[in-house]
């Protein structure tokens, strides 16, 4: 297994010794958001912004006025509840807050995608790959194809678009592995 590279260690309250280190996906493998760097740093979470975090995994309410519906779930009022969102967005302790669409159902679609990225210039593609909205998920592997991410576009032609962008971009062939089959893990994790 690799090491993290970029991530954000929580600091549990109940005991300062255990952290947990939170991201896009949680684990030994080194993470790369795509969005600007997080530098390393302990964050403090108390149980409300622990509540939030696992309520939005379990569900986000769908009505006129959601913030107001979290807020009482959790013990705060809605302005609070968006406050503390606001907050963890701008710390780092979460990457990003919002819905996950259907792509594949408004004409797009999801392409893993992976490169053979030389060691010594691998910070340096992971910014270039990173800097392209179309890109998430972007993990390096321990594998000759080292690095790999999604391709989020709008279309086929898109994404055939964004694959010569990054080749063009990085000098490095991208090799897509196209979704023949989703399977739904729900995942989570709890804060």
């Amino acid at each position: 297994m690799s090491e993290i590279i970029q991530s954000t260690t929580i600091q549990s309250e109940a005991s300062p010794s255990e952290t947990t280190q939170f991201k896009t996906k949680v684990s030994e493998d080194k993470t790369v958001e795509n969005q600007q760097s997080i530098p390393q740093q302990s964050i403090q979470l108390d149980a409300i912004d622990r509540l939030l975090i696992n309520e939005y995994q379990s569900g986000f309410p769908l009505c006129t006025n959601p913030y107001d519906v979290v807020g009482e779930r959790v013990g705060v009022s809605a302005e609070q509840a968006l406050a503390r969102i606001s907050a963890m967005l701008d710390d780092g302790t979460l990457s990003r807050f919002g819905p996950l669409f259907n792509i594949e159902q408004m004409g797009g679609e999801f392409t893993l995608t992976a490169m053979e990225v030389p060691a010594e210039r691998f910070e340096e593609v992971n910014e270039i790959v990173n800097s392209y909205s179309e890109v998430a998920h972007n993990y390096e592997r321990d594998h000759q194809l080292n690095m790999w991410f999604v391709l989020a576009c709008e279309s086929a032609d898109q994404t055939q678009a964004m694959l010569d962008e990054l080749q063009r971009a990085t000098d490095i062939h991208p090799y897509p592995f196209p979704k023949l089959q989703e399977f739904f893990i729900g995942l989570r994790f709890d804060a």
